[in-house]
């Protein structure tokens, strides 16, 4: 007799109509890789009435997505509604406590209270994927979790949002402004109407505080991960970036040293002919580096429905096969706690964008507040010849504390020949 498993999805959004089409028409595949009859009974969302190019006329409609939970023939419940607080959490919670297994894709509910899901998962005897939280297309989380469980890894690194991706290759192909591409971005349907959480790196500080946990095996800390977004990027940064030969990319990094763990998401500089310089448009790649191994690098498709819905139904099948892994590679108790430390323990080279008032003395004053600070130049470019007008500078240097250069900042904003708040943007180097 052909086993059955029962699924309801809570929301139904672009990724949750697709769920709901791809289970639907691919029952006889997923039946042959699994020997189980996987079958949605029930569904919920905020209307009911929208076309969704779907049809659910032949399966219950649950006006409030909590209520999925207390439903008796189902099994598992698929939670695509989004948010670390509200409806998302209850049904999450709720569907366990009541001894359903859960798949979702929301990283924000993983990153905020991963461990508290992870404690639930093994209190009631259930099991969770998420595999769709991270690089959507990308089979991420099993890669780290299951097919690189016997190295040590000491670093992950990669682009973890593609709104942010394409605005930078946007940016760098055009030479339009971040709100003139962001606006696309919005009209494409690749950012939010509310796009902050992208571009402030928030959702990319979600995923890699997740892959942090499973890469390290500690327990996910989220407020320790040093976030900056890329509003603040402008052309002429890219175009000075090009001319030195890097590219401009949101990076998540998170590495593990004597100290401790290191997570930071912020813009980056890295060399033109680096793989993860060549990850254009919405693409997203994560690499990990390990003993052993050297570096492994995954690319894909990272957001969208198709690349989404692939996530959710490989956790499904998961489930239907009975596989079971650790939420985080390991048991709860296995987890280690790390200590955190902060971006201004780090070393290394860094781009310095100002803009200054083209008059003799200038560089000389900024040049002898580096010398005070030990940090030594290593190019220093500067566009235009308008004595009294203002003209960009950058200048780029040697490996140094991050320290000293926050701390060489805070004289030259002093300076009354600076006119702005000068840009600054580590230049990161990696294995190949």
């Amino acid at each position: 007799m052909t086993k059955k498993m029962r699924v309801a999805i809570a929301g139904l959004g672009t990724v949750g109509a697709e769920t709901f089409r791809v289970i639907s028409e691919r029952k006889d595949f997923i039946l042959s890789r699994t020997g189980v009859d996987i079958e949605i009974v029930a569904v919920s969302a905020k209307h009911k009435d929208l076309d969704r190019g779907i049809d659910i006329s032949k399966v219950s409609w649950v006006d409030d997505a909590r209520k999925l939970s207390s439903l008796e023939d189902v099994d598992v419940v698929i939670e695509l509604i989004g948010g670390s607080e509200g409806v998302a959490k209850d049904v999450v919670e709720k569907s366990i406590s009541a001894g359903k297994s859960v798949v979702t894709a929301n990283k924000a509910l993983i990153a905020h209270h991963g461990m508290a899901i992870s404690r639930g998962i093994k209190e009631n005897n259930v099991m969770f994927g998420y595999e769709a939280a991270v690089a959507g297309g990308i089979p991420i989380i099993k890669t780290i979790r299951e097919g690189l469980a016997g190295n040590r890894i000491s670093r992950i690194y990669g682009i973890l949002n593609g709104t942010c991706n394409y605005i930078l290759t946007v940016m760098r192909e055009t030479g339009r402004s971040f709100d003139d591409v962001l606006g696309e971005a919005q009209n494409l349907g690749y950012a939010e109407a509310d796009p902050a959480f992208d571009i402030e790196g928030i959702d990319a500080a979600h995923k890699l505080s997740i892959l942090s946990s499973i890469a390290f095996q500690i327990p996910i800390n989220f407020p320790s991960v040093h976030v900056e977004g890329i509003e603040f990027i402008s052309p002429i940064d890219i175009e000075f970036a090009s001319e030195l030969g890097y590219r401009i990319k949101l990076l998540g990094i998170a590495e593990k040293s004597g100290s401790g763990i290191q997570q930071r998401v912020r813009p980056c500089l890295v060399d033109v002919t680096s793989p993860i310089a060549q990850v254009e448009g919405v693409f997203n790649a994560v690499a990990a580096e390990a003993e052993g191994l050297g570096v492994s690098l995954s690319y894909g498709r990272g957001a969208g429905a198709g690349p989404t819905t692939s996530a959710v139904v490989s956790d499904l099948i998961d489930l239907a096969a009975g596989r079971v892994t650790p939420v985080f590679g390991v048991n709860e108790e296995d987890l280690v706690n790390e200590p955190a430390w902060g971006v201004e323990n780090l070393s290394g080279s860094y781009f310095l964008r100002l803009l200054v008032v083209d008059r003799p003395g200038v560089l000389a004053d900024l040049t002898a507040i580096f010398r005070d600070e030990g940090v030594s130049v290593e190019a220093l470019l500067q566009r235009g010849r308008n004595p009294e007008e203002l003209v960009p500078v950058v200048l780029t240097t040697h490996e140094t504390d991050e320290a000293a250069i926050h701390r060489s900042i805070r004289k030259f904003k002093v300076l009354e020949s600076v006119a702005e708040d000068p840009r600054i943007l580590p230049i990161e180097s990696f294995k190949e």
